[in-house]
């Protein structure tokens, strides 16, 4: 067996402090908050070097010192992670940027960012000895973690909205994972699993009720600092549901600046909601610490259509610690930018990646943003996977006919 040298070293509470072992499987602390992964940082720099990534493979997995997994027999992967960050000159320049970039998950494995947290979290879940894993979810975190367990050789149970698209619920079904899907929302299928999860002893994936999923989107801040020269941008914008990636990316830039491979100020983060589910928004607004569950919910963003997070006071720090803010936009603004952006630049983005391009306007009108900030937008998906978002009738042509 080959050990990863994975600096892995104890799981700990962020609000009440405990600590757990990362050798036996955990879910949420006592006090009911998510547990986080600590790494001795000390160790992890001492084997690790910067120069040592340029002859490893451009995945997630070339930082396996700064990830739970501590056997490479153990890592389920289908070549996840280290994304493009592309330069947006046009629509930079219409937002009034000079310095506009897209990192785009739209081409992982799964074509969605939740490739990340499946691949070290299912992996993670292996190590561990898991055989059954169950989950509520949107769509794309499902069919994720569904193709990821096929591959681990895991059982997995979703639990998804009816209303979820088409793709995800069949992409679930054709990994062969045991799939249900419930009349309501993200909320009631949550409930469904907790109830399942104490009747069954399955292993519940749930959004931040396993330490592992935000290891792998943390992923993303480490790639950003390196696809930048170790010099981060000034600001990230993230489309906010669960809040996972915003909190894993705040982590990524904790351990490197407590590593020495990066100095000063982190980059302001940027939670952007849906103006039908705004929690965050809302709760970032009023200086509250957690955000109240959001009543009547619906966004054409299915993605972010999360009506509480359990990790919304994670998520919050990381935007205030950062001196970032919360935005929400409207579904007429996300349906206008999907296809500015692939006018402009030919990125065909999700709904939540659209949102960003939104929300980018209005904080560059409003002078929040700066016209020679580096600016980062975080698609989160691929706009393929939404072929029912947009609307288009083009006209007919007869077959004799020429234009």
């Amino acid at each position: 067996m080959t050990n990863t040298n994975s600096a892995i070293d104890y799981l700990s509470c962020p609000r009440c402090a405990a600590k757990r072992s990362p050798h036996v499987v955990n879910q949420l602390c006592e006090c009911g908050s998510p547990l986080l992964v600590r790494y001795d940082l000390k160790k992890a720099a001492e084997s690790l070097k910067k120069s040592d990534l340029s002859g490893r493979a451009k995945d997630l997995w070339r930082y396996r010192e700064l990830l739970p997994v501590e056997r490479e027999e153990n890592i389920v992967s289908l070549g996840e992670g280290f994304t493009p960050s592309l330069p947006l000159k046009t629509a930079g320049a219409e937002a009034g940027l000079s310095e506009l970039y897209i990192k785009d998950e739209g081409i992982t494995p799964t074509g969605t960012f939740k490739s990340r947290g499946a691949a070290v979290g299912v992996s993670k879940a292996k190590e561990l000895g898991v055989r059954t894993l169950i989950m509520p979810t949107n769509g794309n975190a499902g069919a994720a973690w569904a193709l990821y367990g096929a591959r681990a050789g895991i059982d997995v149970k979703i639990i998804m909205p009816e209303d979820a698209p088409v793709i995800t619920r069949n992409e679930c079904a054709a990994a062969g994972a045991d799939l249900r899907l419930v009349k309501g929302l993200i909320s009631d299928c949550g409930k469904i699993v907790a109830r399942s999860v104490l009747a069954n002893g399955w292993f519940d994936a749930s959004t931040l009720k396993e330490p592992y999923r935000i290891e792998g989107k943390k992923t993303m801040g480490f790639e950003i600092a390196e696809q930048f020269g170790w010099d981060p941008p000034d600001a990230i914008l993230y489309p906010t549901g669960g809040g996972v990636g915003i909190i894993g990316m705040f982590k990524a830039f904790q351990e490197l600046s407590e590593m020495g491979w990066i100095s000063g100020k982190p980059p302001k983060l940027v939670a952007v909601q849906a103006e039908g589910c705004a929690p965050i928004v809302k709760a970032f607004e009023a200086g509250e610490s957690e955000s109240e569950f959001w009543k009547d919910s619906k966004t054409v963003a299915f993605g972010i259509n999360v009506p509480k997070a359990l990790g919304d006071f994670l998520a919050l720090e990381a935007v205030r610690e950062t001196d970032g803010c919360a935005v929400a936009v409207s579904d007429a603004e996300i349906l206008m930018a999907m296809p500015e952006l692939a006018r402009m630049e030919g990125v065909f983005v999700c709904p939540e990646g659209a949102a960003l391009y939104a929300a980018v306007k209005r904080l560059s009108k409003t002078g929040w943003i700066k016209k020679n900030d580096r600016v980062v937008m975080l698609n989160t998906g691929a706009g393929i996977k939404y072929s029912n978002v947009l609307n288009f009738s083009p006209p007919y042509i007869d077959a004799d006919e020429r234009l």
